[in-house]
């Protein structure tokens, strides 16, 4: 069988990571890399130990090379350049978030409606193993119906970050929940299911936003915004992203079921170990670094490869990630307005 086709749009922080996952899947090769700078696309194939493939500057050339695209440039690019890709019949992997408002959000999902592509939203951590073991012991009723959920994403945002200036405006930026507590409102939402492969839907928001650095006009966009969302499992669940606290990247995590308790690594389940007396620790990786190479690229995208070979729609489609986009977009008109926002968005 031959190998798809895979391109790289983009060569930053990111694409090493996809890079090497695709290099590490037989089924795949990197056949094309696209940067504005050429020299940017060569330093990326080198530094990947890629011989065959070719450099780019144009997008569109390098979508007649491919069969799929990794789309790892920065965020305000990701919506057109998914249009583009869907369009020209290829299939996408966008980062996250994969657009920064509503019109783009809706541009996406008709534009993979229409052209029938596969596609995965770069949610990553549903692959965390620390994820990936509490949606197994869910499934299995470790907590039975879980009516409660929390999780939040605190990491303090700035220079560090060789990106940081390029997302201190709004524009480029948006919110900190979009850029990056999405990943926490996404694990309430696959967290929040019994299903092993679905989700649960967002039905309504509720926002505040604060935090110190907007004010001093260190950024343009709230580094603190703490929301409530009720799901369409009848569960309640509470997401912070905090971008301005003074401390060590950390993402606790908190789901509470009528049968037991998970707190980030932690189960409390005496339905499932009887006789318990103290907490039970699962001794696998937690998503408690900011570091990209930490995160598990491999599993998401043998995931995306998978589903193309095989002809099946991820969970974490574009399709699916319209309600974790369209919460933070609800969670920004819900402090503009002072109330409620119900979901869905579109139409």
């Amino acid at each position: 069988m031959a190998r798809l086709k895979v391109g790289i749009q983009g060569a930053g922080w990111v694409s090493g990571e996809h890079i090497k996952a695709y290099k590490n899947n037989p089924n795949c090769q990197v056949v094309a890399i696209s940067s504005r700078k050429l020299s940017s696309a060569e330093k990326k194939a080198k530094e990947a130990g890629l011989t065959d493939v070719k450099c780019l500057t144009d997008y569109d050339a390098l979508l007649k090379e491919v069969d799929a695209v990794s789309i790892c440039t920065p965020q305000y690019l990701h919506a057109d350049e998914t249009v583009r890709a869907a369009n020209a019949g290829k299939h996408v992997l966008c980062e996250k978030p994969i657009a920064t408002s509503l019109e783009e959000l809706k541009a996406m999902r008709d534009a993979v409606r229409k052209n029938k592509v596969k596609t995965l939203a770069g949610l990553v951590l549903r692959w965390n193993p620390l994820f990936e073991t509490i949606k197994a012991m869910i499934a299995d009723d470790a907590l039975g119906d879980v009516y409660y959920l929390e999780a939040d994403y605190q990491s303090y945002l700035g220079p560090w970050w060789s990106g940081f200036e390029a997302i201190v405006s709004k524009r480029a930026g948006v919110s900190t929940m979009i850029l990056a507590g999405i990943h926490a409102l996404d694990a309430v939402r696959w967290l929040g299911s019994r299903d092993k492969s679905k989700a649960a839907k967002i039905t309504e928001v509720t926002s505040l936003a604060g935090g110190y650095r907007k004010a001093r006009k260190e950024m343009e966009w709230d580094g603190l915004e703490v929301l409530l969302a009720k799901l369409d499992t009848g569960a309640i669940a509470k997401v912070c992203s905090n971008n301005d606290c003074i401390q060590p990247y950390t993402f606790p995590i908190q789901i509470f079921g009528d049968k037991g308790t998970i707190k980030d690594n932690r189960v409390w389940s005496p339905h499932k170990f009887p006789g318990q007396k103290g907490w039970v620790e699962i001794p696998t990786i937690t998503p408690d670094t900011p570091e990209v190479s930490h995160h598990p690229f491999q599993g998401e995208i043998n995931h995306f490869i998978d589903c193309i070979l095989n002809d099946k729609e991820s969970h974490c489609n574009i399709e699916d990630a319209v309600n974790t986009h369209e919460a933070c977009f609800a969670a920004l008109m819900s402090e503009a307005g002072q109330k409620p926002v119900k979901l869905p968005l579109l139409n």
